[in-house]
Order: C-alpha cells, then structure tokens, then sequence
C-alpha cells in the first residue's frame, strides 16, 4: 500500500496553509459539530482562536441518523465558516458527503472531511483523488484498521497524497460510553503507515468530561492532533451539546495538551 511505512519510511506530513500535520507540532482542531448561525459561529471561531486553537470545525451538512434532526445549513453554513475563517485566520475543516458536493464545499474548506459513515464510499473517495485539499478521514464505527488504510488508498491512489487519519471510535459491546476510543489504533498507525493521525475524543467518548482525559492519553500514545467539538452554549447546541466542550473546557484542553507536547518531544502549533 502507498501509506506503508514498507514503501514510504518517513511520516509524511500535510501542509494545510501554514500549518504542517505530521511533524513536531501539535494541532488542535476545535468548534460546534454543526454551523448553527452566524453568531453561534463567530463566537465559536473566536473562542477556538483565542483559547490556542488552529483550525475551526463545523458541519454545513450534518449527516444525522434520524432524518427529522437537524440536517445542516448547506451553502449557507459554508459561507458562514469562511466568514470566521476571514475574521480569526483559522483554517476550516467541514464535511463533504456527497460526490456532488465536492467542489462547492471545496470552495470554502482548507481541508475536506470524510465522516465514519462515508468511510467506505468509494466512489466519494476516488473522487477526493482528484483535488488537492488535504482530506481528513474519519475511521468508520465498525471497520477494521486494515479497512481504514485500504479507504485512504482510495484516495492516495486516485492522486491526491494529502490524506489525514482520524481515530474518532469504534462500536463494540460497552455502552457507558458513545463507542470506544481506539488507543491501540494511533501507535498501531504510527508503526505501519506513514500517513498523519489525529483523533477526535468528543465522538469517541460522547462525554465532555472524559473529552480532555482521551485527548490527553491520545497525544501520548502518538497522535499529531486533536479534532474536538466546542460550543459556546452547549446547553444550546443543536446537535452533540453532551459532548461539547465550553469555551473553558476548550482553554483547559489546550494548556493540558501543551504539558502533554512538550513530554513527547512536541509543541503546539503557533
């Protein structure tokens, strides 16, 4: 596989702007799972900005189980994240999950995200080959890590090398927790590709309490970031308020995570 270690022994590193994903900075992705409205986002990008975070998250389609939930503002939502991008020089990361879609929501995003339940979408993953924009892939919620690197080689071998792992999960038999957070996953990628690894303890643990305890024992075990959620009111949130940290949770995050870089020879992104 071109993600191997056997065919590429270096760890490969992402550019996104400025910011290198993969290397000895530590990146922090923070904000709502869903773009709600203007104002929930601007303030929302400009905690993430000024608590020490680097790319702004947000869902313009929110993929939801139940069709009745809320689905997403769609372009709106898109616009509304390159707004903030523009007032707080972050970078945007949003979804795309449809192979229609790919070039709208590639107008807006610094980095195109492909959630679990796309993962093996292949059609959707060939078609990511095909543009430049550094792709974070979410492992879906009951695949395998072999399943996972095969679903980014999908996209490495349609042309676009800038693929981004995300560990946010899996199913299995417990239920105190929303899925369980996959530590074994980020030293086992970290050992047989070569692709960048981050994770996402809001999804894996659906707890904002557990949120920074997993980020913190993720970054230890070799992951080169964290994607978290962050809502200004999570009381509020329309989606994922559970798990969502508040604009304090996300600073004591941030100042935890440090402490943590510096022990394995990183250091937050500037």
């Amino acid at each position: 596989m071109l993600s191997s270690v056997a065919v590429e022994k270096h760890q490969s590193v992402v550019e996104v702007g400025d910011l290198k994903i993969g290397g000895d900075e530590l990146i922090i992705m923070g904000g709502p799972c869903a773009v709600e409205s203007r104002e929930q986002l601007l303030e929302a990008a400009i905690e993430v900005q000024k608590r020490g975070g680097n790319i702004l998250r947000g869902g313009a389609f929110k993929p939801r189980t139940s069709p009745h939930s809320f689905q997403g503002l769609g372009e709106e939502g898109l616009k509304l994240l390159a707004e903030a991008r523009e007032k707080t020089g972050l970078k945007v990361v949003t979804e795309v999950m449809d192979s229609e879609d790919i070039n709208l929501v590639n107008q807006y995003a610094d980095i195109l995200q492909i959630g679990s339940r796309n993962m093996q979408n292949y059609g959707l993953l060939k078609n990511l080959g095909k543009v430049d924009t550094p792709v974070l892939l979410k492992r879906g919620y009951s695949a395998t890590i072999k399943e996972w690197l095969l679903a980014a080689e999908y996209i490495i071998t349609h042309g676009n090398p800038n693929v981004i792992l995300c560990e946010r999960g899996i199913r299995t038999f417990e239920t105190a927790t929303r899925n369980t957070l996959d530590l074994n996953a980020i030293a086992l990628i970290k050992e047989v590709a070569n692709l960048p690894i981050i994770i996402d303890p809001s999804h894996g643990t659906g707890k904002r309490s557990l949120v920074t305890p997993l980020a913190k024992a993720g970054v230890t075990a070799g992951a080169d970031g964290v994607i978290v959620e962050m809502h200004p009111n999570p009381e509020e949130a329309l989606c994922d308020g559970g798990q969502s940290l508040t604009p304090q949770g996300f600073s004591e995050l941030v100042r935890s995570l440090e402490r943590i870089a510096k022990a394995v020879d990183k250091k937050l992104a500037i």
